[in-house]
């Protein structure tokens, strides 16, 4: 066997070799295998326990290993060899004792990263890496050395029922968003969902897949793939890059007859094009960062949107969702429902929920008026006949979760066979058809 320098020098060769080499690559078969070949190529003379020995090591991102892919964390930063942070879900920002002892094991993390990069920025000291597990690596050299951020992946994304189970939104609430996803196949609704950062804003929007038709084309445009998609066949991810803007990839979009438009997040010129989509008839949502509905008019409103006033009404709803420190713990809340009512001088907004910091409640969600009214008038059936159907989803939502129908996949199954034949679905619930 190597002894450990001869051997650490042997795997930098390794790593310098496999730069790039392994994007595209999911399985742990063929990383293995390519990891194989290429040691051999190096050294045709090297012993099993050699090539066991690197295998294990390079797959192995130490000291960080840990909180890759755990659940509970959702950001990994390494700032060099100075200290770790991790973001976790319950916790917020904490710093973890782990360090990267010295410069030439960071430089070695950097490389096992660097595996897998595809898109180097011009001055070679940028990288934004996809792990195999979706997980996103953004890397930045300098000379104080590698500073890492990971966005962890979440392998099991969360459900609307999850939501409502950690307390972020009551049956109601997901019963109003079952019915803005997906409209009674007339018009789902435009909407934003808005937030501050770490808020739990993608986390929602992914949670609408559930509700999508099946028929329905959708084109999901993201800086980095954090959508879960799997409920819909017909549907078309796009993903920025240093070549393609997030508005050049809107602009195409609407070249690809898409029902469906859904933006990773919304900040910049290509809020322009979003308004035309909508303005086309494609229904469009997406995420934004703001703190309340208000703040959402006003960043669209201004530098760099710079959205006309008259045609913001073409947005249904906007929806907060905000990060809250209760007795320690943060936890996650939707904390505003509003619907674009109209213009006067300003945009006008009809705030149907409102979260109180002050009793840290909220109260019961009020019946969407402009939007109700928008499907009662499209399907010519009484607003009522609406509010009723929004309630039935509510409470074919909670009978789901008491029988333990969870799961995005499953609930997207349910809700298609609602689709199909809605008294089945209530009979096999046991809900009265008379809800």
């Amino acid at each position: 066997m190597m002894d450990e320098e001869t051997f650490l020098n042997f795997e930098d060769e390794v790593l310098n070799t496999l730069t790039t080499k392994l994007s595209g690559f999911q399985t742990d078969f063929d990383i293995k295998n390519i990891i194989s070949k290429t040691a051999k190529i190096i050294d045709p003379e090297i012993s099993n326990e050699d090539l066991d020995k690197l295998i294990s090591d390079i797959n192995n991102f130490y000291p960080i290993q840990q909180y890759i892919n755990n659940d509970e964390v959702e950001d990994v930063m390494v700032n060099n060899t100075l200290d770790i942070f991790i973001y976790h879900t319950e916790k917020g920002a904490l710093k973890v004792p782990e360090v990267v002892e010295d410069k030439r094991k960071l430089e070695r993390l950097v490389k096992k990263f660097k595996m897998y990069a595809t898109v180097v920025s011009a001055n070679k000291n940028i990288y934004d890496i996809h792990l195999p597990d979706k997980s996103r690596v953004n890397i930045v050299e300098s000379p104080l050395g590698a500073d890492i951020t990971i966005r962890n992946f979440k392998q099991k994304a969360m459900s609307i029922i999850d939501l409502i189970n950690i307390g972020e939104l009551s049956y109601n609430m997901a019963g109003r968003f079952w019915l803005y996803a997906e409209g009674m196949k007339i018009r789902p609704a435009n909407m934003l969902i808005g937030g501050m950062p770490a808020a739990g804003k993608t986390t929602l929007l992914n949670s609408m897949f559930s509700f999508f038709r099946p028929e329905q084309r959708i084109v999901t445009i993201e800086d980095t793939y954090e959508l879960n998609t799997e409920t819909q066949e017909n549907c078309v991810r796009l993903e920025t890059s240093t070549e393609v803007s997030l508005e050049e990839l809107v602009q195409n979009s609407l070249r690809m007859r898409p029902d469906m438009l859904i933006l990773g997040e919304v900040r910049g010129k290509e809020a322009k094009d979003m308004m035309t989509a909508m303005n086309i008839g494609k229904i469009t949502m997406s995420t934004i960062h703001a703190s309340t509905a208000r703040d959402v008019i006003t960043r669209l409103e201004h530098t760099p949107m710079n959205i006309e006033k008259d045609i913001i009404p073409l947005i249904d709803a906007i929806v907060l969702v905000s990060q809250i420190n209760i007795d320690g713990k943060f936890t996650r809340k939707i904390t505003q429902i509003s619907e674009i009512s109209g213009i006067e001088t300003q945009v006008l907004l009809s705030d149907l929920y409102k979260y109180d910091y002050k009793t840290r409640k909220g109260s019961d969600i009020l019946p969407s008026v402009t939007y109700r009214d928008t499907l009662a008038t499209l399907s010519g059936v009484p607003p009522s006949d609406i509010l009723r159907e929004e309630r039935r989803r509510a409470i074919i939502l909670e009978s789901m979760n008491k029988k333990g129908v969870r799961g995005l996949k499953q609930i997207n199954e349910m809700c298609r066979e609602y689709y199909d034949n809605p008294n089945r679905v209530l009979k096999k619930l046991d809900i009265n058809d008379s809800v």
